[in-house]
């Protein structure tokens, strides 16, 4: 049997100058602390640090990046472990499942999954074999093992991956529980919130009667007109924050923004009350409150964030059976120089917003958002997001915005996943990528070893520490 290793000068370029030099720069960083400014942890794991169920609870189920590709190739959700909304049966054999995966764990070579994937069993399980079909079995046994011990508990994992903030994504209603066990605890790793008032904007979507009145609930009192509305959320902003926050994110279709008269967002919210909100009234709602948001984050310092282009459950049959975040989500073409407009001109001057923008829609890198956030103060750019978090789509973004808006108009990195084990892959895939892009600016002169030296722990560690407010 041949050892699975992971060779040391993984993702750097072939050319040996270059190669040089990135491994150079990627020693200095690879044992800094991990920030993780925005992802979708469940505090829940951190509050209750019991052990992980099982290898396929842990790795497979949690992770559409995964599920999504073996869907693709004709494998049914169900057989996967994926539970239905009706709650109808699905297959609960684990190991059968396990079996499965690695059946397939093919289809991910050459995909950021795949490196994430080899990275976690590797380094942080120790496996010594490439999964296949052969060893599947043996494999989950080994993992299953190392998951009954008391270093692989989840707040032992948080020490071992050197984080020192990981934050969550909550909801506008949520009593963030959970945050507050951790903080009684008296545990010293630091997890906070992020505000997402997502569910309760989204006037137009079916359920958002049904939002509103757990925010009414959390609260405690009746939201009865626009005012109480935005009473609400200032008032749930100002909770977020003494639990610790320090940014609020806002899941957008289009970054459409747009100031109502007082009369009109209130006759709109009426609407919505009386359940008669249409998809234009929902989206011109949308666009008020993304200006109310950045008008909040003048007010009470917390870092906005917004997440366009992204056509939520397209599959409508995996939607209906499944329900959201299963893996069918597709961007979309978005525009922000025209959408965006009217936001920066209320608030991308003032030195009190930090407003972080992201894009599914890599043609805006160079032609609108490295312009904008090279100009604009309050204006900064997250990292390639979701389907371009990869070897090939963070060295696209850092070619494309990094000569007009600089890397200090960037945020660092972001890993965005529920998949807790999967955080330091990818922090370490993020490390070795910008290292190589450093590299090959020093090859050809256009910075030197000073620069890079200096540029490498700022992507790193201090942009996302100084840009979130960490």
């Amino acid at each position: 049997m041949t050892r699975f290793t992971l060779n040391p000068q993984r993702f750097f370029d072939p050319d040996p100058q270059i190669r040089t030099i990135a491994e150079e720069l990627y020693l200095q960083v690879k044992d800094l602390p991990i920030i993780s400014p925005h992802g979708h942890v469940d505090a829940r794991i951190m509050a209750e640090n019991t052990p992980f169920p099982d290898p396929t609870e842990l790795i497979l189920i949690p992770d559409h990046y995964i599920y999504r590709m073996l869907y693709s190739q004709g494998i049914a959700l169900e057989t996967l472990g994926i539970l239905p909304v009706d709650g109808q049966a699905v297959k609960t054999d684990h190991r059968k499942i396990w079996r499965v995966f690695a059946d397939h764990f093919y289809l991910f070579a050459g995909t950021p999954t795949g490196a994430w994937m080899n990275y976690e069993l590797a380094c942080v399980f120790e496996i010594a074999e490439k999964l296949n079909s052969a060893n599947a079995m043996k494999i989950y046994d080994q993992i299953q093992d190392k998951l009954k011990t008391p270093e692989f508990l989840p707040r032992s994992l948080f020490n071992r991956f050197n984080m020192e903030v990981l934050t969550t994504t909550d909801g506008a209603a949520d009593p963030l529980t959970y945050h507050r066990k951790i903080k009684e605890s008296g545990w010293k790793g630091r997890v906070i919130p992020s505000f997402r008032p997502d569910a309760v904007i989204n006037i137009a979507a079916a359920g958002w009667k049904t939002e509103l009145q757990k925010l009414e609930k959390t609260i405690g009192k009746n939201i009865e007109s626009f005012k109480d509305f935005i009473m609400a959320l200032e008032q749930r902003r100002s909770f977020f924050k003494s639990m610790g926050a320090t940014s609020t994110d806002q899941g957008v279709f289009s970054p459409y923004t747009h100031k109502l008269e007082m009369n009109e967002a209130e006759s709109l919210f009426k609407r919505a009350l009386q359940g008669a909100a249409s998809e234009d009234d929902g989206a011109a709602f949308t666009a008020h409150m993304l200006m109310e948001m950045a008008r909040m984050s003048t007010e009470d310092s917390l870092v906005m964030q917004i997440h366009p282009g992204s056509w939520r459950n397209h599959n409508q049959y995996i939607y209906r059976r499944f329900g959201t975040d299963k893996g069918c989500d597709i961007p979309v073409q978005t525009e922000y120089t025209r959408n965006l407009y009217e936001l920066l001109n209320a608030y991308g001057n003032d030195f009190r917003l930090t407003l972080i923008v992201f894009t599914l829609d890599e043609s805006t890198y160079s032609r609108e958002l490295a312009p904008l956030a090279g100009h604009y103060p309050a204006m900064k750019l997250g990292p390639a997001w979701w389907f371009h978090d990869s070897i090939a789509g963070m060295t696209r973004f850092r070619e494309r915005v990094t000569e007009t808006a600089g890397i200090y108009n960037t945020v660092g990195f972001t890993d965005d996943t529920r998949a807790f084990l999967s955080i330091p892959a990818r922090h370490d895939l993020s490390r070795r990528i910008d290292a190589n892009f450093l590299a090959r600016l020093v090859a050809r002169h256009i910075i030197d070893h000073d620069d890079a030296d200096r540029m490498i722990k700022d992507l790193t560690y201090n942009l996302v520490k100084k840009n979130y407010k960490l």
